[in-house]
């Protein structure tokens, strides 16, 4: 791709940086963080548009800039927290308050027993599970192939189940509630 207009670089900002934002979020557990992370990464798409060859979507190349970008800034904090339930609302036009906060509650134990898991788990949980990315749209921003990204899933399911287990909740309860 060429050199990119600012005008076209404003509106691809505006069209992607909430959920590039929500993304990181996930990651990093902390909202001024985030929104840096966020700058960051398309300070580094600007950067790099020329590399941009259009192979993928734009929106999963600027997913997977913001994963090198939050990454880069776990490792130098040296910590893994990740999952925080204050970007999620639940539908409560039809909801009763007592079902939002039991909901809320699912939500929040599913979410601490995700945190718990190896960050390979984590990352593809966020991608395919809540970002609701495609097979290939993650192993895209994960830069691994389809297949690791199914196997990879399901061994991640696979250990969120037996976390929920050893905390005494009922996975499919919990997974039903997303």
């Amino acid at each position: 791709m060429e050199k990119i207009s600012a005008e076209a670089f404003e509106d691809m900002y505006n069209e992607y940086s909430d959920r590039i934002y929500g993304y990181i979020f996930l990651l990093v557990n902390d909202k001024e963080v985030a929104e840096d992370l966020t700058q960051d990464t398309f300070i580094k798409a600007y950067k790099y548009m020329s590399q941009f060859n259009g192979e993928s979507q734009i929106f999963t190349w600027l997913v997977r800039i913001s994963r090198n970008v939050a990454i880069d800034y776990l490792r130098k904090k040296n910590r893994f927290r990740f999952f925080s339930i204050e970007k999620f609302q639940l539908p409560s036009d039809e909801d009763t308050p007592t079902e939002i906060i039991i909901k809320g509650e699912k939500v929040s134990l599913l979410y601490e027993a995700i945190r718990h898991l190896k960050l390979s788990y984590q990352e593809v949980l966020i991608l395919r599970k809540i970002k609701e990315f495609s097979i290939k749209e993650t192993a895209e921003i994960l830069n691994w192939n389809e297949n690791k990204v199914k196997i990879t899933t399901s061994r991640a399911l696979a250990a969120l189940k037996k976390e929920l287990e050893k905390r005494g909740e009922i996975y499919e309860e919990l997974i039903r509630t997303r």
